[in-house]
């Protein structure tokens, strides 16, 4: 039997993307490229276990906002928020299914350049999104904004959140969201990643106050 893709190759391993079998160079090749791999099949584990890390210069720098720095005292300080924008896109994956890495990444940097417009410049300026995914993706990090400074205006009487603190927060998400892909347009392991952190059997995080204390620095 021939490979379901090349159709040249003989096939040797079950594909769940394209429901055949497929050789191990269409695999390799095509694997979250054309493919859209589900996160359980044996095949991607085994790559992500295996696969390197992008380098530095593989990474673009305006991308990462190098001009942002981030601190041990500003992830000490502000864990909740930086949770409760990890939960935030934990909601978006898991009501969105088709969501893949450059998704979230989208969203989340409309996000950062928005609020690093807002700190900089003080303009309320939303940046423009292209994709109805991309848009719920910022809109979900948007509303946990919101619920964080909620919540600290009930416990507290007060918002101590600034807007530099949520730039520095969204920042942090995307070093580790660059950092946790693969880069491949259909790469999911950033995804992966995030709804790791919270297992559905858990309770939802309500408050940042609910989070517990799991940071992973990227």
């Amino acid at each position: 039997m021939s490979c379901a893709i090349c159709e040249i190759r003989k096939e040797k391993r079950f594909c769940p993307a394209v429901h055949g079998r497929i050789c191990p160079q269409c695999c390799g090749e095509q694997r979250e490229v054309t493919l859209d791999c589900p996160s359980d099949c044996p095949y991607l584990q085994q790559a992500r276990e295996h696969e390197k890390p992008r380098s530095a210069g593989e990474l673009d720098g305006a991308a990462l906002f190098t001009q942002v720095q981030l601190g041990d005292q500003f992830l000490y300080e502000h864990e909740h928020l930086i949770m409760g924008l990890s939960y935030a896109l934990c909601r978006s994956a898991r009501a969105d299914k088709n969501l893949h890495d450059r998704d979230l990444i989208a969203g989340i940097t409309s996000m950062a350049r928005s609020y690093e417009r807002l700190v900089n410049s003080g303009l309320h300026y939303e940046e423009p999104i292209q994709g109805a995914a991309q848009q719920a993706v910022a809109a979900g990090l948007q509303n946990m904004v919101h619920e964080c400074r909620e919540a600290e205006q009930k416990h507290t009487g007060f918002v101590r959140l600034r807007d530099s603190d949520v730039l520095k927060g969204l920042v942090f998400l995307v070093r580790m969201a660059h950092g946790r892909t693969s880069g491949r347009p259909k790469s999911r392991a950033f995804v992966d990643f995030v709804e790791k952190q919270f297992p559905e059997k858990e309770p939802a995080i309500a408050s940042p106050e609910a989070a517990g204390s799991r940071i992973i620095v990227p």
